[in-house]
């Protein structure tokens, strides 16, 4: 079942002065992180109930299909998967934003 949240990027986001000058737009880094963050609040981490370790977050694939302007309203849809494993959708409206799978994998912890 898809776990579903929505997202808003303030126009005054320290992110938009630098991308970019006169034509900002949200950094897909900041939509990836978005997407961490969201799967993380909502459910355990995969890799804490089973090894007791943090998770490290790899993105398996990701598509940016359509940039978003400041104070654009987007939702934000996941569904879990096998092995820590997540498939997200981002979309405004009906125009789709971006796709891709998100993985959780134990993190080595230093002793």
């Amino acid at each position: 079942m898809p776990t579903e949240t929505s997202l808003h990027f303030a126009a005054d986001h320290p992110a938009f002065a630098g991308h970019f000058p006169g034509q900002p737009m949200v950094p897909g880094a900041l939509l990836l992180d978005a997407v961490v963050h969201a799967i993380t609040q909502t459910q355990a981490e995969p890799c804490s109930a089973d090894t007791g370790s943090p998770c490290a977050w790899q993105f398996a694939s990701a598509k940016f299909l359509s940039p978003v302007q400041p104070g654009e309203t987007l939702t934000l849809s996941w569904v879990p998967g096998a092995a820590g494993s997540s498939r997200f959708t981002i979309v405004c409206g009906k125009r789709q934003i971006a796709s891709g799978t998100v993985l959780a994998e134990a993190r080595e912890v230093a002793s």
